[in-house]
Parts: C-alpha cells; structure tokens; sequence
C-alpha cells in the first residue's frame, strides 16, 4: 500500500509546480526578468522558479536520505530566462527529478535524522519528515510569490 503522507506530498508538489509552470506561461523574457521593487526586496519570476524548482531537490534528496544534490545556490539568484521556452524545460526537467525522488522516499522513517552542509558551512539538521515538509511549503511559498509577480507585471502601468 503506497505511503498516504508520500501520495499527498506528490500531490501537492504537483501542485506548486503547476503554479509555477502558469506562472511563466507566454510571459516574454522581459516579463519573466523583471522586479516588482528593488532588488533587495523581491526576485523576478526567473529567480524564483529556478530556487524554488533545486531547492525542493535538495529538500527530497534529503528527505530520501541520499548524498547531497549539486547545487549553485547564488547562481539560482541570479537566473535570468533567455526567453519564454528555458523556464519551462527547467520545470519539467527537475519535476522529473522530483518524482524520483519522491519515490526513493518508500519506506522511509520519518523521525531519521538529516544533516546537509549549507553554502556558508554551517550545518543544516532535521528529521526526514521535516526535509519532506518543507519541501512542500518552500515550493508553494515561492510558486505562489511568482504568481503574485506574474499579476503585478500584467497590471503595472
């Protein structure tokens, strides 16, 4: 019998995805590229889908338990879309990931504890079940900021 909290956690990143995926729908790159405020305040739509896209990986490779996800953590914000079909491929790429890794996440014990080495050399620790969780609600967080990016830019003057 599949594991429930596994079904509703593919469902909802299926969820944050298919925000994500609308949220750069037929947006030129200029779209895609652009600040609601100043850069220290907020993230273009580039940003937020290329962090919000490796950093679930990270968060499920971790929740799976397996050596730790390549990432470039300054390079995600700094993405910039060359146009209106890179982000997608992005999306669809590491959704792919993501799946797989959901199911590398089977059997699972959630109360394992999880340890990975941050960008500034600390150490990052919580259980399997937390990894999971949060990277549910970091997707969501940041799917939900590109979509809010997306109506601002359709309304600015």
């Amino acid at each position: 019998m599949p594991d429930p909290i596994l079904e509703a956690v593919r469902r909802a990143i299926a969820g944050g995805t298919e925000v994500l995926r609308r949220a750069v729908g037929d947006l030129p790159a200029e779209g895609l590229n652009w600040r609601p405020a100043n850069p220290e305040d907020t993230n273009t739509i580039a940003v937020l889908v290329t962090h919000a896209m490796h950093s679930t990986r990270v968060l499920l490779t971790m929740a799976a338990g397996l050596p730790p996800a390549e990432r470039d953590r300054p390079a995600e914000f700094a993405a910039v879309a060359d146009g209106p079909e890179s982000l997608p491929a992005l999306i669809d790429g590491l959704a792919l990931e993501h799946a797989a890794l959901l199911d590398a996440c089977e059997g699972v014990d959630w109360s394992a504890p999880r340890r990975r080495r941050r960008d500034d050399g600390s150490v990052s620790e919580m259980t399997a079940g937390e990894a999971l969780l949060f990277a549910v609600t970091h997707l969501r967080g940041h799917a939900d900021e590109a979509a809010l990016t997306r109506h601002l830019w359709r309304a600015r003057p």
